[in-house]
Protein backbone atom coordinates (compact mmCIF):
# COMPACT_ATOMS: atom_id res chain seq x y z
CA UNK A 1 0.00 0.00 0.00
CA UNK A 2 1.43 3.25 -1.01
CA UNK A 3 1.10 6.52 1.20
CA UNK A 4 0.13 9.41 -1.08
CA UNK A 5 1.28 13.10 0.55
CA UNK A 6 -1.11 15.42 -0.31
CA UNK A 7 -1.24 18.88 0.44
CA UNK A 8 -3.56 20.27 2.87
CA UNK A 9 -6.46 22.71 2.05
CA UNK A 10 -6.04 26.35 3.13
CA UNK A 11 -9.06 27.10 5.18
CA UNK A 12 -10.89 29.93 3.33
CA UNK A 13 -11.66 31.92 6.32
CA UNK A 14 -7.82 32.25 7.70
CA UNK A 15 -5.63 31.16 4.88
CA UNK A 16 -3.51 28.45 6.95
CA UNK A 17 -3.46 25.10 5.74
CA UNK A 18 -6.47 22.55 7.20
CA UNK A 19 -5.12 19.41 8.06
CA UNK A 20 -7.93 16.54 8.27
CA UNK A 21 -7.28 15.58 11.88
CA UNK A 22 -8.30 19.16 12.84
CA UNK A 23 -10.99 20.22 10.28
CA UNK A 24 -14.52 20.51 9.55
CA UNK A 25 -16.16 19.82 5.82
CA UNK A 26 -18.27 22.13 4.87
CA UNK A 27 -19.12 23.93 0.89
CA UNK A 28 -16.83 21.98 -0.87
CA UNK A 29 -13.77 23.37 1.21
CA UNK A 30 -12.17 22.32 4.72
CA UNK A 31 -12.44 24.69 7.44
CA UNK A 32 -10.60 25.04 10.88
CA UNK A 33 -13.01 24.18 13.76
CA UNK A 34 -11.90 27.63 15.21
CA UNK A 35 -13.07 29.55 11.77
CA UNK A 36 -15.98 27.35 11.52
CA UNK A 37 -18.13 30.18 12.60
CA UNK A 38 -21.25 32.16 11.64
CA UNK A 39 -19.85 34.93 9.03
CA UNK A 40 -22.44 37.34 11.01
CA UNK A 41 -22.88 36.67 14.31
CA UNK A 42 -19.66 34.60 14.60
CA UNK A 43 -21.22 31.65 16.64
CA UNK A 44 -19.74 28.41 16.63
CA UNK A 45 -21.38 26.29 14.06
CA UNK A 46 -21.32 22.26 13.89
CA UNK A 47 -21.76 20.49 10.50
CA UNK A 48 -25.69 19.97 11.18
CA UNK A 49 -26.43 23.46 11.78
CA UNK A 50 -24.18 25.38 9.07
CA UNK A 51 -25.61 26.96 6.03
CA UNK A 52 -23.32 27.98 3.11
CA UNK A 53 -24.07 30.95 0.21
CA UNK A 54 -21.37 32.03 -2.06
CA UNK A 55 -18.87 30.00 -0.18
CA UNK A 56 -19.08 31.40 3.27
CA UNK A 57 -20.66 29.76 6.18
CA UNK A 58 -23.78 31.04 8.34
CA UNK A 59 -25.68 30.02 11.20
CA UNK A 60 -29.53 29.03 10.19
CA UNK A 61 -30.91 32.27 12.19
CA UNK A 62 -28.17 34.39 10.13
CA UNK A 63 -28.90 32.93 6.94
CA UNK A 64 -33.03 33.16 7.25
CA UNK A 65 -32.42 37.05 8.41
CA UNK A 66 -29.79 37.41 5.16
CA UNK A 67 -30.94 35.23 2.05
CA UNK A 68 -34.31 34.36 3.78
CA UNK A 69 -37.76 35.20 1.67
CA UNK A 70 -38.68 38.98 2.14
CA UNK A 71 -41.78 40.96 2.27
CA UNK A 72 -43.60 38.63 4.49
CA UNK A 73 -44.45 40.00 8.10
CA UNK A 74 -42.14 39.46 11.75
CA UNK A 75 -42.83 35.98 11.55
CA UNK A 76 -45.83 35.73 10.25
CA UNK A 77 -46.29 33.17 7.37
CA UNK A 78 -47.71 33.87 3.69
CA UNK A 79 -50.78 31.39 4.11
CA UNK A 80 -51.71 33.37 7.89
CA UNK A 81 -55.59 34.29 7.77
CA UNK A 82 -56.28 37.87 8.93
CA UNK A 83 -59.16 39.57 10.82
CA UNK A 84 -59.23 43.21 8.48
CA UNK A 85 -62.10 43.42 7.23
CA UNK A 86 -61.35 46.40 4.94
CA UNK A 87 -63.04 49.13 6.60
CA UNK A 88 -60.09 51.67 6.84
CA UNK A 89 -60.41 50.99 2.98
CA UNK A 90 -64.39 52.14 2.36
CA UNK A 91 -65.64 48.25 2.47
CA UNK A 92 -69.04 48.33 3.88
CA UNK A 93 -70.09 44.74 3.46
CA UNK A 94 -69.92 42.24 6.46
CA UNK A 95 -67.55 39.33 4.87
CA UNK A 96 -68.09 35.73 6.51
CA UNK A 97 -66.49 32.77 6.25
CA UNK A 98 -69.13 30.64 4.19
CA UNK A 99 -69.05 31.25 0.28
CA UNK A 100 -72.13 32.88 -0.75
CA UNK A 101 -73.03 30.22 -3.33
CA UNK A 102 -76.23 30.56 -5.00
CA UNK A 103 -78.61 27.61 -4.24
CA UNK A 104 -78.28 24.22 -6.21
CA UNK A 105 -81.92 23.77 -8.13
CA UNK A 106 -83.46 20.91 -6.33
CA UNK A 107 -81.31 21.14 -2.99
CA UNK A 108 -82.75 22.88 -0.03
CA UNK A 109 -80.13 24.80 1.97
CA UNK A 110 -79.09 23.96 5.85
CA UNK A 111 -80.92 26.54 7.96
CA UNK A 112 -78.80 28.81 9.01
Amino acid sequence: MSYKNQEPQLCPRCGHAAFHAESLPAAGKMWHKACFRCALCKKSLEVTTVSEHDGDLYCKQCYTRKFGIRGVGFGIGAGALGMDTGERFGNTQSLSNKPNYPPMPGITPPPS
